[in-house]
């Protein structure tokens, strides 16, 4: 492994942490607040900087983007992606935790398939693959376009389907991933770096979006789905849309095994718990 890829990985570790754990803060100081409406936007934005609780959430969740930054400049966008992607399993942990409760056996095996997919992400970067070819732009705008629209239709199914905590989480997750993608064109100079105005669009609206979520619905449930999408649409972009390389032979299997491993365990963490998993927590605390 490169030097470049080993300090990739290290900031992408302590970023997923760093914004995970805002997550948690952010939602329970989201939750407190008086009602947030996208209808009032000035004054949903005054009740959330105006809340110490919230704006440390917000430091911390900005300090991991900046690392994430820095770990995007030095390695590719899935690599880093798929460490982010295991980032869900301190959201469940540390959740949990601060909750007094239990994670079940879904989440349990959700952890584990994340812990197994990283473990098999670092043994197939023995072989470092490059950053591909960069992608057309025409490819990049359509994928950009196409996870706008998909965020609106989440939005607006879930509003007629009653379940809009769970929609603005995807909503938000798919703006995220707008901006998480953004980022890494951002980082390759150029004219590419024009793309910093879908990047502050991407990152404003996923933000919005996870704080109305939080007013409605669980952190593990809002912020998971949010992270799951957030990662899974960036690895996927990196592979086709920047071409990013895999290796060939055992250590190409075991990039594919890592990638399919971290996102299925963060489906398995993001789906809400059932009546009879949410009553035994209860009876523990």
């Amino acid at each position: 492994m490169h030097a470049r890829t080993a300090i990739a990985l290290a900031l992408a570790v302590a970023s997923t942490t760093l914004t995970n754990i805002a997550y948690l803060r952010e939602h329970d100081a989201a939750a407190e607040l008086p009602c947030l409406s996208a209808r009032r936007p000035l004054h949903s934005l005054r009740l959330l900087l105006t809340d110490r609780s919230w704006m440390l959430g917000f430091a911390m969740e900005s300090g991991g983007f900046i690392l994430y930054a820095a770990a995007l400049a030095l390695a590719s966008l899935a690599l880093v992606q798929s460490v982010a992607a295991g980032g869900i399993g301190v959201l469940a942990f540390v959740g949990a935790w601060m909750g007094g409760r239990r994670l079940g056996g879904r989440r349990l095996t959700g952890v584990a398939l994340s812990i197994l997919g990283l473990l098999a992400l670092a043994i197939s970067l023995v072989k470092s693959t490059g950053e591909g070819t960069g992608g057309s732009t025409a490819a990049i705008l359509a994928w950009l376009g196409a996870s706008a629209a998909l965020a609106v239709l989440a939005l607006i199914v879930g509003r007629r389907l009653g379940a809009l905590a769970a929609s603005q989480g995807i909503a938000g997750g798919l703006f995220f991933s707008i901006g998480d993608f953004s980022t890494k064109l951002a980082t390759q100079g150029g004219a590419r770096f024009a793309f910093v105005v879908t990047l502050v669009i991407g990152y404003t609206l996923g933000t919005s979006l996870l704080q109305l979520g939080y007013q409605r619905g669980a952190a593990l449930t809002v912020a998971g789905l949010a992270t799951l999408l957030t990662n899974a649409l960036p690895i996927a972009a990196g592979t086709i849309v920047l071409r990013e390389p895999v290796p060939s032979g055992l250590l190409g299997g075991l990039r594919i095994l890592a990638f399919g491993a971290v996102v299925l365990g963060a489906i398995l963490l993001a789906a809400p718990e059932s009546q009879r998993a949410r009553s035994a927590g209860a009876e523990q605390r």
